[in-house]
């Protein structure tokens, strides 16, 4: 082949159809594998889609370009694994439609941010970061506070992501405005939200203001999410041959 080098290069045309055969062969080995995405992502206990408020606070944390600044992906290194936790896995980002993996770090990684700090920190954080964090360079968003929580099309964005693959049943949808109205307060009853999403969700007055449900409520609830899907307390990898032996 290589002594025929020449004549591919000077042939314009003969280089055009060997560079379209090998864009096509590396394109199919990269583009195949995701037709069988089920069998690349491990599955694991305690993934669950999100709630109507956290997934309304992952459209304000992608809109106000959060990802920017912050990574949600916790590498195999020893010291990412010391300072964060958990390495992350492919199954904690399964239902995010963009994933925020994120490619720098001007503040910390937020994989595990959910439950490391209180509603109160995260909404004095957001309002004025300096009070809490003095060397921060983030712009405050105290907006949020005054901004109503956008439940007119979360159904919608529940109805597209179910196309794409997120389980969200009919039900969940029907009942997508109300279920993050009761997630954002502190004396309505929660036991339908709870049956349709987990025990594990999040159920409470997030922003301090039990009167609206806020852009606030929706943001922090969303933070608070992060990275406690899974109890990696108790977590085992699943072995792909013994699961298949299972299910024989």
């Amino acid at each position: 082949m290589l002594k025929h080098h020449d004549k591919i290069e000077k042939n314009s045309i003969l280089l055009l159809i060997f560079v379209v055969i090998m864009i096509s062969i590396g394109g199919i080995i990269e583009i195949a594998p995701l037709f069988r995405v089920e069998t690349t992502i491990e599955r694991v206990k305690g993934m669950r889609p999100y709630t109507p408020l956290e997934l309304i606070g992952a459209k304000i944390y992608k809109r106000e370009g959060c990802y920017g600044c912050h990574s949600q992906q916790v590498r195999v290194l020893r010291d990412e694994v010391e300072r964060y936790g958990h390495y992350s896995l492919a199954a904690e980002s399964m239902y995010d439609y963009p994933f925020q993996w994120g490619s720098k770090r001007t503040g910390p990684d937020l994989a595990r941010l959910g439950g490391k700090y209180s509603d109160d920190w995260h909404v004095r954080h957001l309002i004025d970061p300096r009070s809490v964090v003095p060397e921060s360079i983030m712009p405050g968003y105290k907006f949020l506070v005054n901004r109503d929580a956008d439940f007119e099309n979360i159904a919608l964005d529940m109805e597209v992501l179910r196309k794409i693959g997120v389980p969200y049943s009919q039900y969940m949808i029907d009942n997508a405005s109300s279920d993050a109205v009761v997630q954002a307060s502190n004396d309505r009853d929660a036991e339908f939200l709870l049956k349709r999403y987990g025990a594990k969700v999040n159920v409470r007055d997030f922003d301090g203001d039990p009167n609206k449900v806020s852009e606030m409520d929706a943001l922090v609830a969303y933070l608070q999410s992060l990275g406690t899907f899974v109890d990696f307390a108790t977590f085992d990898p699943i072995d792909p041959k013994k699961e298949e032996s299972l299910n024989k």
